[in-house]
């Protein structure tokens, strides 16, 4: 087997077809849009987001599908994955008992990856959702690439040293990540070689930086994996490629676009590592049974104020009201840290070069040749994460990595209630909220009944992720899932479905609280 694909053994995607809505009104099938942002998460002329945009109400009545319950399954199971991490001798040694995800598409193709993978040279677990804008191929090379940056820097000096004489001598490689990938993910293969070169030039550069008995640190090894993958995007599109295809792939990978959200677990050390607007929450076991949310990430959106002010701090003040707009980057992006985008990190002139040399399908594409207005400093964009670092304890059960797809539908604390209830079959009795809705008697007892029923539709998903998924997208405005809206909601055809919801993609890790306790108490002994 040759060096490259011993050594690289991407993951990638998977494919489906499905999408979410606002409540339908009783059988008349008329939606509403939910006022998000759009499919590319980028131009201003096209379907606008939050609160500061207008709302686009379908006129007529919509024809769509009631699937049956098994049809429903099909489509909301056709993505899951499972993992259990190995016993030792009947033992689970290790503080993650395994995870589970999945993906539901909006966007055709979904432009949403997942990646999850351990490392066999070092220890740990590496988790990751890369959510893509302007087209999937940045992220899908963040699903490839970015663990392999990220396990290298990880990686001691003579074992780098090692890697490095065994390509010189050609001899076969001990592999650095153990994929764990859903059937129909992918990778691509004819770009193998090439991320295989640039990584190799990455790890000679660490040989030279670090010494022999030097432990690299997490932190460290997180931070220059993004930053070095990032800026390997924006070089190989720089270059170009002779041949024709891999010019056009590593283009379109450095014009379009990906915010990643990375967890790293080893023993009872976990690190976060966030590039944009995924997030990564925990889910506490409070002493009563319940759930609580912990937040592990930040969002880097223009409703983060210190991250506003980050980027207004970079900038002349006579850019102050112009580099965030609408609460966009220079009023197109609403991810304020991402991959790739180059358009929105490289000069003017260097852009127009790029392009003047690039293929000729590039230049068919309107968004390439597009300068963003008020472009007078840049960069106005980064890869660089934000990093945070929690010690797990016994309480600490599951987390919870999801694309801005299942935040914009549900919050924190309902994802964490659906979860914690799915994982250990304990339903906390919430009263009845009706909020500000009339309620007759007849729907207070259809409500009633609902709720006796999930007791005995709780477990009908095998997989807590899918479980998930099943509420994102057919919770109705009492917060219980409703067959009928959620077959509608699946049943919208491609090109109404990113009207109403995004890609919405899931990992849910699930820790043992027991192993976690030795760990801390042997920690501290």
């Amino acid at each position: 087997m040759p060096v490259t694909s011993q050594l690289l053994r991407g993951l990638p995607r998977a494919k489906v077809l499905a999408s979410s809505l606002l409540p339908c009104q009783q059988h008349q099938s008329q939606l509403v849009p939910i006022t998000h942002r759009p499919a590319s998460r980028r131009s201003s002329h096209m379907w606008q987001s939050h609160q500061h945009s207008r709302s686009y109400q379908t006129t007529s009545v919509l024809c769509s599908y009631i699937l049956s319950p098994p049809q429903v399954n099909s489509i909301l199971k056709a993505n899951e994955y499972s993992f259990k991490v190995p016993e030792f001798d009947g033992k689970n040694v290790s503080s993650v008992m395994g995870f589970e995800s999945n993906q539901l598409p909006a966007n055709a193709p979904i432009e949403d990856r997942r990646s999850a993978a351990t490392c066999l040279q070092t220890r740990g677990m590496l988790l990751g959702v890369f959510d893509g804008h302007a087209g999937c191929a940045c992220a899908q090379a963040l699903s490839e690439r970015l663990f392999y940056y990220i396990a290298v820097s990880l990686l001691p000096h003579n074992t780098l040293c090692e890697l490095e004489a065994a390509v010189e001598a050609g001899r076969a490689l001990s592999p650095i990540l153990q994929w764990h990938k859903h059937p129909n993910d992918y990778f691509s293969k004819e770009a193998q070689t090439l991320y295989f070169n640039s990584l190799r030039t990455y790890w000679q550069e660490l040989i030279d930086l670090t010494s022999p008995g030097e432990v690299p640190d997490t932190r460290e090894a997180l931070l220059n994996a993004f930053k070095r993958l990032d800026n390997d995007i924006s070089l190989e599109a720089q270059v170009g490629d002779p041949n024709a295809f891999l010019h056009y792939w590593v283009l379109r990978v450095a014009f379009s676009g990906a915010t990643a959200c990375v967890a790293h677990i080893d023993g009872s050390e976990l690190f976060i590592a966030n590039s944009g607007d995924a997030r990564a929450v925990l889910g506490v076991q409070e002493e009563d049974g319940s759930f609580s949310a912990h937040t592990l990430s930040n969002d880097h959106s223009a409703q983060n104020e210190e991250e506003v002010a980050r980027i207004r701090s970079e900038h002349p003040p006579s850019e102050r009201k112009t580099v965030i707009r609408q609460d966009r980057l220079l009023g197109l992006l609403m991810p304020l840290r991402a991959f790739g985008d180059v358009k929105f990190k490289w000069s003017i002139d260097l852009q127009k070069c790029v392009l003047e040399s690039g293929p000729d399908q590039l230049h068919e594409n309107e968004h390439t040749k597009f300068i963003p207005p008020n472009y007078h400093t840049p960069p106005y964009l980064t890869a660089e994460p934000e990093i945070t670092y929690h010690k797990l304890r016994p309480q600490d059960r599951f987390m919870v990595i999801g694309s801005d797809g299942l935040w914009e539908t549900l919050h924190r604390q309902e994802v964490v209630r659906i979860v914690g209830e799915y994982l250990t079959g304990v339903h906390q009795r919430q009263p009845l909220k009706v909020g500000g809705y009339r309620v007759t008697l007849g729907q207070m007892q259809e409500l009633l009944d609902e709720r006796k029923a999930r007791m005995s539709s709780a477990f009908e998903d095998q997989n807590s992720a899918t479980h998930l998924i099943r509420h994102a997208v057919g919770n109705n405005e009492f917060g219980t899932v409703d067959h009928e809206r959620l077959s509608k909601m699946l049943s919208l055809p491609e090109e109404l479905a990113r009207m109403y919801r995004d890609d919405i993609t899931i990992i849910i890790a699930q820790f043992n609280p027991h192993v976690i306790g030795a760990q801390r108490q042997d920690g501290q002994s």
